[in-house]
């Protein structure tokens, strides 16, 4: 199984200030997923390794072999994905900007009939859980269905280090186990959907949304 953890923090100041909490987010779950999952690929994806230009122009909206070849690269890994990770901080109540601009570069198709976890975190108390409202509705226009487990990490400075590791053996063992239940689901589901799609293939049952809103601007 191949799966994307997507970081939805575009900060970049050095050093960073305040912390860019989400690459630390980010890393425990790459690191969780590979010990769970030693099979499996999980790559993430930092939208700081992409050049998406100042004018918004998504991949789709290019003549066929046009499109910048890190657009291109990155459209393949989406659809060659089993399953996403999906990770943000908390903006005005909402998911983060820099997660939407980047996943809206894509129709989607490339994410449809595939599963999605929803991850928060904050500086703060709340863990970003106002904004694991919204993406739920995100997601699933996508067709990337978010499974019913969430992680919310609050206070994420003070749980993990600049590299992502747990700040204290016994805090760990708590998180593995909280992200044990959304990684479980998710993988589940990622399996079901994989057999399904072998068993009838559903970009053919529904017309997919690749390049023009009249071929359904909806998950297909």
């Amino acid at each position: 199984m191949n799966i994307l953890v997507f970081l939805g923090s575009t900060r970049q100041s050095q050093p960073p200030k305040p912390p860019r909490l989400g690459s630390r987010v980010a890393a425990a779950l790459v690191a969780h997923f590979r010990e769970s999952y030693p099979d499996d690929e999980i790559e993430l994806i930092d939208p700081l390794d992409y050049d998406l230009g100042e004018v918004f122009k998504p991949h789709f909206a290019y003549a066929s072999g046009r499109a910048p070849e890190p657009l291109d690269a990155l459209a393949d890994r989406i659809r060659k994905a089993g399953a996403y990770v999906m990770v943000s901080p908390e903006y005005n109540h909402s998911l983060s900007p820099a997660l939407a601009h980047l996943l809206n570069h894509f129709g989607s198709s490339r994410y449809a009939y595939k599963p999605s976890l929803i991850v928060t975190y904050s500086a703060g108390q709340w863990g970003g859980v106002r904004a694991a409202v919204g993406m739920r509705t995100f997601l699933s226009e996508l067709g990337c269905l978010p499974v019913s487990a969430m992680v919310h990490v609050p206070h994420a400075a003070e749980v993990l280090d600049d590299e992502g590791r747990y700040r204290d053996d016994e805090g760990a063992e708590r998180w593995r186990t909280y992200l044990q239940r959304g990684s479980t689901q998710l993988r589940w589901w990622a399996e079901a959907a994989r057999r399904q799609r072998e068993e009838a293939d559903p970009h053919t049952l529904i017309g997919d949304f690749t390049r023009e809103p009249r071929q359904r601007d909806a998950p297909g």
